[in-house]
């Protein structure tokens, strides 16, 4: 009996999706499964999908590793590579990886539609070893600018694919719980590339060394991927209905196969497609979703959380706070936002904590504002606010703006869509993080912090504003469940 009913499920498609709910109405009843399982017969066991979630988070400790790789080694790498002193090339050596990135977002859709979730993961694992290899052996600057485009376009794949991954596997009970792991990664991994920077400034090449390290972690995503399991989704998406039943029951048990794929079935919608043309996204039925997912991802970047994070060492040293423990400092307030919005994501629900985050934000750049005027300078109060306030924001962000966009975003687009909807997103959030990377410093030299971090405040307060009127509240719905809620009228 395995896989028949799957592949009678699929043999139904051709009438639309409203004929999918009256099959599934009337052969399961009331019953709610896939994702939002559980209603009549229980939860199934988070422990079978947990180890395959942990895998997939790699991708994101790769990623939260390289954002901050360089912040304590800049320096000891632009001296060995001839280049000290040089703020547009020291932007470079950070805003190449972004432009990488960009790259790598552009064609995440597509690799994760064409070859599969865990595939992309493997695909992404090798340019990322490709880059850091090259990164750590280089005697010059063109060598680090491309090793790090390398890694970059790892990093462009990498996240989307970790959170169509963590979504489509993830029952719904603990599906926010599930990605704001994602973010908790990415805190570990920032966190691990400070810790490993510190003796960058006694010891010379230790910035080699940094590079190095990260090859690990890149070669264990890409072997353990190899025995994780496939997203049900994109394999019922391909035909391969069999399949998803033995993934449905490696990640939820046998009891909720059946269920499951009938719930899978109900958001499918036999009449359109299977190619997805990005015209569709940008003036389609779908553009609602994609706008309002570019623009979390814009405020999110234009509230100048990454400026934090590639050049806190600079800013410390500016104030004349030790680099050191300041940045030890913003990666432990990190790491406990995360580990706060864990808990409270599937409590509170994403428009709350997306709200508080962004409020909390538009606060604490006003006290690195304050910071930086001349009333601060004449009270002694200068250090304190400026080093508060970028805690005070990596806390907040951390919270929701850090883990809440690239969920919500993957919980609201149509299966069809969701990959290159994602990768579309993820591509703006990537160019305007290429371009703070590249003009933080120089804007930070020509117009002061003040100027500066009253833009960052102003950006913040909108992001508060813009989620109150635009997003909608996901917490503890299916995924077919907010798809059939979100379908344009047929």
């Amino acid at each position: 009996m395995r896989g028949r009913y799957a592949d009678g499920l699929m043999h139904k498609r051709g009438g639309g999706s409203r004929e999918h709910i009256n099959v599934y109405d009337r052969e399961e009843g009331s019953v709610r499964w896939l994702n939002g399982v559980g209603k009549d017969i229980g939860n199934p066991n988070w422990k079978r999908s947990f180890p395959h979630i942990l895998v997939a988070t790699l991708s994101s400790f790769l990623y939260g590793y390289h954002l901050g790789v360089v912040n304590e080694s800049l320096e000891s790498i632009s001296i060995d590579l001839g280049f000290h002193g040089n703020s547009l090339a020291e932007g470079l050596v950070v805003s190449t990886c972004l432009g990488g990135a960009f790259i790598g977002s552009l064609f995440s859709g597509s690799i994760a539609d064409g070859v599969g979730r865990r595939r992309a993961f493997q695909l992404c694992a090798l340019p990322m070893i490709i880059g850091c290899s090259m990164s750590a052996t280089t005697k010059d600057l063109r060598g680090m600018l491309l090793g790090r485009l390398f890694v970059g376009t790892a990093m462009g794949i990498g996240p989307p694919v970790a959170t169509l991954y963590v979504t489509e596997v993830s029952p719904a009970f603990v599906r926010g719980t599930y990605g704001s792991c994602t973010q908790i990664a990415t805190c570990l991994g920032l966190l691990g590339s400070l810790f490993i920077g510190l003796p960058a400034k006694e010891i010379v090449g230790w910035w080699r060394i940094c590079f190095w390290v990260s090859v690990v972690p890149a070669a264990i995503l890409a072997l353990l991927m190899e025995f994780c399991a496939e997203s049900p989704h994109w394999l019922l998406k391909r035909g391969r209905g069999t399949e998803a039943e033995a993934e449905f029951e490696k990640l939820l048990g046998g009891p909720y196969v059946r269920s499951a794929i009938a719930e899978l079935s109900k958001s499918d919608r036999g009449d359109e497609p299977d190619s997805v043309k990005f015209s569709e996204l940008l003036y389609g039925c779908h553009f609602k979703m994609v706008f309002i997912g570019s623009t979390l991802f814009a405020l999110q970047q234009f509230s100048g959380i990454n400026a934090v994070f590639y050049f806190s060492s600079t800013v410390f040293k500016s104030a004349g706070v030790p680099s050191d423990s300041a940045n030890i400092c913003v990666g432990i307030a990190n790491l406990l936002g995360s580990i706060t919005a864990m808990l409270l994501i599937d409590r509170l629900g994403r428009k709350v904590l997306l709200i508080g985050s962004f409020s909390g934000m538009a606060v604490a750049m006003t006290l690195q504002a304050t910071a930086a005027s001349s009333f601060a300078s004449s009270a002694g109060a200068a250090v304190y606010l400026s080093v508060g306030g970028m805690l005070l924001f990596v806390l907040t962000f951390a919270l929701g703006a850090g883990p809440v966009p690239g969920l919500f975003l993957s919980e609201t687009l149509p299966g069809r869509v969701r990959a290159k909807a994602m990768a579309t997103c993820m591509a703006v959030h990537w160019v305007i993080n290429f371009f703070v990377g590249l003009l933080f410093l120089r804007l930070l030299e020509q117009i002061g912090p003040l100027i500066l971090n009253t833009i960052f405040a102003t950006f913040c307060l909108l992001g508060a504003i813009f989620v109150r009127t635009n997003v909608m509240e996901t917490k503890g719905k299916s995924l077919q469940e907010i798809e059939i809620a979100l379908l344009p009228p047929e």
